[in-house]
């Protein structure tokens, strides 16, 4: 009981908590506030299949099953299960021609933490981390959060969203510590193709600094060709990230991992300090590791048949899309988004964030202001999600549409 006469202390949270911020979740809560007052919600924000009408396979969820009723609920290796890091070295050389040992490989709570991981371990406070512009917001927010500073390199919409070699290459400077790769690339949807991976490769080995590769979209893509950045590397080394969310259709079960390709020996003592960091926090889900094992080693068959039916739902966004008066957007060539561009930002709403909010009180759909991704490359933008059923998507983008021509009359 507080004494009468004491003055109430209000207690502060740390700076670098008050300030992170994730776009993708944060929109939710004005969401949710109106759909408590009674109105419909079309969620097209977040990347979750298992929100619509996907399932994860039955095998891997027989298999988390079979993992309890055995007793495989114990403290695992803070590396990840011995048997998964083997299933997912093989994987890694079955569909993305990596050659790395179990032993380069950790398991992690979801590919967020394996970012954090990655960003404790390499970022000092003044330090530097390429991103690209735009990117995944973690990126920033756990750069931001360990006092470096993400610096956007820009990727060209005109050509697909394409890295700008030559922008990458201006903004390094003795402050970088990393260049991050996000292929099939979220929020955009672009593959980059071959000759692309290697000349960031080729930035990279100019100077000095290991290339993180995000691929956990790695077998969604519907053209071009994915080829992984450790397939191309030679002397430079990479870190690999990699997850069970979107290709097993596993994203509530929080599994995720990353793996170091490193020849020449570079990342030894980065190695070891997130292996200290994953001691720390003891150890993934070990059930779910089980049927981790199943969903890599088990019937892949549901990866075509999603992959087909993703495209369907693509070719229908992008056609919705693009006839839409004051809307334009490049064709996604991977994962399961849409970056559209706005033309009346600036003239009709201040910013991308209004014309989300606006959109979402008048029409009820839920979409992502593109600054949130970067506020340079990705503001007069928003991302929207092709996961939906046909039916909700024409839904969607009726109301889309109604929204943009009350803005824009003929």
């Amino acid at each position: 009981m507080v004494r009468s006469g004491k003055a109430k202390r209000v207690f502060k949270p740390a700076g670098r908590a008050a300030a992170v911020e994730y776009a993708i979740r944060d929109v939710l809560l004005p969401a949710k506030e109106l759909e408590r007052k009674g109105m419909k919600i079309l969620y097209l924000n977040i990347g979750d299949p298992l929100k619509y009408d996907f399932d994860t396979p039955e095998h891997i969820k027989e298999a988390l099953y079979e993992a309890v009723k055995a007793g495989k609920s114990w403290y695992g290796p803070s590396e990840g299960l011995p048997e998964l890091r083997e299933a997912i070295a093989e994987k890694e050389k079955r569909y993305n021609g990596v050659d790395i040992a179990p032993e380069d490989v950790m398991v992690t709570a979801g590919v967020s933490e394996a970012m954090n991981f990655l960003m404790a371990a390499s970022l000092e406070p003044g330090d530097e981390v390429l991103v690209p512009g735009p990117t995944y917001p973690p990126y920033i927010s756990y750069a931001k959060f360990y006092g470096a500073k993400p610096v956007p390199y820009r990727t060209v919409e005109e050509e697909g969203w394409r890295p700008d070699l030559d922008d990458l290459r201006a903004k390094i400077t003795d402050r970088t510590k990393l260049i991050v790769l996000i292929n099939p690339n979220n929020p955009c949807g672009a593959v980059y193709d071959e000759k692309t991976v290697r000349s960031v490769l080729d930035i990279a080995g100019e100077h000095g600094l290991p290339v993180a590769s995000d691929e956990i979209y790695d077998r969604i893509v519907y053209e071009g060709s994915f080829r992984s950045t450790a397939s191309l590397a030679e002397d430079v080394p990479v870190i690999g990230l990699n997850g069970f969310s979107k290709v097993y259709l596993m994203t509530g079960w929080r599994l995720g991992y990353l793996y170091f390709r490193d020849p020449e020996g570079a990342l030894s003592e980065l190695r070891e300090a997130i292996a200290k960091l994953a001691r720390v926090r003891l150890c993934p889900s070990t059930p779910i590791q089980a049927a981790a094992v199943a969903a890599l080693r088990g019937p892949q068959d549901h990866v075509a048949k999603m992959v087909g039916e993703l495209r369907r739902r693509r070719d229908l966004a992008y056609k919705r899309i693009s006839e839409i008066e004051g809307l334009s957007t490049a064709k996604p060539m991977g994962a399961f988004f849409l970056f559209p561009r706005v033309e009346g930002v600036g003239k009709i709403w201040h910013t991308d964030k209004e014309f989300v909010l606006d959109l979402l009180k008048e029409k009820g759909v839920l979409v992502v202001h593109g600054s949130g991704f970067c506020p340079i490359y990705g503001q007069g933008h928003f991302r929207v999600v092709f996961l939906p059923p046909p039916a909700v998507l024409e839904e969607a983008m009726d109301k889309i549409e109604e929204f943009m021509r009350s803005r824009h009359p003929a």
